[in-house]
């Protein structure tokens, strides 16, 4: 757990702060986690493009290994574009109608690694870590095999960078057949249409490796890094940041600490002033994949979908607060850290069948409603910060939204001072009833464990 006694800005009871903040980043997107290529298609359609969301992160389109476990995904065995979710013509298929519908499609990229094991992959081609024999590449385009003790991690980022993650073959990302073959595939998926990449695992590839590859990419993508960073490590997240955007993990850790176990008062200055990246470096998330299950810097204090109205609420307060890239999870049901995704396609007859073995946390409508409020209040800051020195929270973005939290057991009401010019807003993260602002103050009341949000953008 994050100690977050250094943090306390001691917020006086009841008071209306102004909070110096750097403006928020543009959007948030979503990674739709192991959906198949014609479901995300129909999701870009029919939900995420009209309600705002900038882009969607898919799981990695390459041929993996098989099995049903979902970390096969992140074993290749090759660049073609055959996976659990679909073929070739289904990726291009998707990605093309996601782009009509105004949603950029982020690919989850595997290129530290290959696969382990041998045996034959979802596309048909076969491969042998034992040989290092795979369809593109031999044993002389990978590191020499040495194994990450866990307390490399700590003191020796060489062989965090050149040994095998897990065991996995690690490539020789310096070398230059090794970095073209790489951005032969990146090349690829851009001449699809996709326009952005998740660099998965780049902590284990040095930065300047990273920019080898990237160099060599003909169309401009968006990139960001996966670097586990909590601090303390021999390799460091803002090692990462000259070359592009990078997931900060301290967010997500600290941001379930402090829903589970600290109080909302304490979030007046979440961000920089936490350690964090800087506002315009970080992507932010409050869990993702890897740390939901617990894994990747996963604990008991990462809040999850299983966490109900306590996950809603923490994921409006990371729409609202304006620092970061934000990315909202849609996860699956599961009951073990290995399980794979369900044997049923999220679309049935038309429709997505959400809230079973397909938990679609981007369709909860206080989540859903609230990527509008980041993009009305894109570029304002915080001000008239409120608490009650403890789990009710309330701020304003300029002159453009305002938002309340409320993690107590009891209702709040209210009235507050909002900064929004004066009109009816309905409220987005709440019943989305309508609720007058007159000489910019608002009476509200919010039931327990719940939000209420207005905005610019949704005026009655």
């Amino acid at each position: 757990m994050i100690s977050l006694t250094r943090f306390i800005t001691g917020a006086a009871l009841g008071a209306a702060l102004t909070l110096p903040m750097q403006p928020a980043q543009a959007g948030a997107f979503v990674h739709l986690f192991e959906w198949q290529w014609s479901d995300v298609a129909q999701e870009c359609e029919n939900f995420l493009g009209p309600k705002g969301f900038s882009a969607v992160q898919v799981s990695p389109p390459q041929e993996h290994i098989q099995g049903g476990a979902w970390w096969t995904r992140y074993q290749p065995v090759s660049y073609r574009l055959n996976s659990r979710s679909g073929d070739a013509s289904a990726f291009a298929d998707m990605v093309q109608r996601c782009n009509a519908a105004g949603v950029d499609v982020y690919a989850d990229a595997v290129i530290n690694h290959m696969a382990n094991g041998s045996g034959t992959g979802t596309a048909g081609s076969g491969y042998d870590s034992g040989s290092l024999s795979y369809p593109v590449y031999s044993s002389w385009d990978f590191h020499s095999p040495c194994g990450i003790n866990p307390e490399d991690y700590g003191t020796n980022a060489w062989r965090v960078r050149n040994c095998q993650l897990v065991g996995l073959p690690d490539l020789d990302t310096a070398d230059g057949y090794v970095q073209n073959t790489v951005a032969g595939y990146l090349n690829e998926l851009a001449s699809l249409g996709v326009k952005g990449i998740r660099i998965d695992a780049a902590k284990h590839m040095s930065p300047g490796d990273i920019s080898g590859i990237l160099s060599k990419v003909n169309n401009p993508l968006y990139v960001f890094q996966e670097v586990i960073d909590l601090g303390g490590e021999a390799v460091s997240a803002t090692e990462y940041t000259g070359t592009s955007d990078v997931t900060e993990f301290r967010y997500s850790a600290s941001i379930g600490d402090v829903f589970k176990n600290q109080k909302l008062a304490y979030l007046n200055s979440f961000g920089e002033s936490w350690g964090f990246l800087a506002g315009g470096n970080a992507v932010v998330f409050t869990d993702n994949h890897d740390n939901q299950r617990g894994h990747g810097a996963g604990g008991s204090n990462v809040v999850t979908y299983k966490d109900g109205s306590l996950y809603n609420i923490a994921n409006v307060f990371m729409l609202a607060w304006p620092y970061g890239y934000p990315k909202v999870m849609s996860s699956y049901s599961f009951s073990n850290g290995d399980q794979g995704p369900p044997s049923q396609t999220v679309y049935q007859n038309g429709s997505a069948q959400c809230g079973g073995a397909w938990v679609c946390e981007h369709r909860w409508s206080s989540i859903a409603n609230m990527v509008a409020f980041r993009n009305t209040t894109d570029g304002t800051g915080v001000s008239l910060w409120w608490d009650n020195g403890n789990d009710q929270i309330a701020f304003s973005r300029g002159n453009k939204g305002f938002v309340v939290i409320n993690r107590e057991g009891g209702s709040l009401s209210r009235t507050f001072s909002t900064g929004l010019p004066d009109g009816q807003y309905r409220n987005v993260a709440g019943n989305n009833a309508c609720v007058p602002v007159q000489g910019g103050q608002v009476f509200l009341t919010v039931p327990a464990m719940q939000a209420a949000a207005l905005h610019a953008g949704a005026r009655c």
